[in-house]
């Protein structure tokens, strides 16, 4: 498996993702909406593919020809209701699939692993969407890591430690660049197929 894509790339942990998948070794493919989001350090190491995770056709031709497939997406600082990321989250699990592709990566959030009702009330919206998400994902009959990290931190990297099910409980963030690893290494781990991970530093 040498081939990834990405949505999602030029995010805070997504940069991070697609550095660690370069310094592996992997040929890196991203879809973008706009070139000039993406960092001057890769940019002529990977490929760009320009369009939109909301447009079909966009995402079914980020995915052809590719192995392995990571999902970054966010919404910045924006915490408005939106149904992007789960319809983007649609496009390409039904372009996998038709691609005949089985590996992917998530990173949504450990809110989901509260009950609703307790998540901060700013977080609402983007929680409901990330859920929508996590269904999407577990129903997708494709070989998923759901990945649902606390707080990610902009911090050096550190010990970390995961948990099927349920946060780890070590404390409550993540580093940005342990997340970006973790979301590309666990595509290579059996172990992790069809789970939902949390995952957190050890402090």
């Amino acid at each position: 498996m040498q081939k990834i894509v990405f949505f999602g790339g030029t995010g805070m942990t997504g940069q991070c993702a697609v550095r660690y998948a370069l310094q592996k070794g992997l040929t890196v493919r991203l879809l973008v909406r706009n070139e000039s989001t993406v960092p001057d350090d890769f940019k002529e190491k990977v490929e760009l593919i320009k369009g939109d995770v909301t447009n079909k056709d966009d995402v079914k031709k980020a995915v052809e020809g590719q192995e392995l497939v990571c999902v970054v997406l966010g919404t910045r600082n924006d915490l408005k209701p939106t149904t992007a990321m789960s319809d983007g989250m649609s496009n390409i699990i039904a372009a996998m699939k038709e691609a005949s592709l089985k590996k992917f990566s998530v990173c949504l959030s450990s809110f989901l692993f509260m009950d609703p009702e307790k998540v901060p009330g700013m977080f609402v919206n983007i929680n409901g969407e990330h859920k929508r998400m996590l269904e999407m994902v577990k129903s997708c009959a494709l070989e998923y890591r759901a990945v649902l990290p606390p707080h990610i931190a902009d911090e050096p990297q550190a010990k970390f430690d995961t948990a099927y099910d349920k946060p780890p409980g070590h404390s409550r963030s993540i580093s940005k660049l342990d997340l970006g690893q973790f979301l590309v290494d666990c595509l290579f781990e059996e172990t992790h197929s069809e789970k939902v991970i949390g995952i957190c530093t050890v402090k």
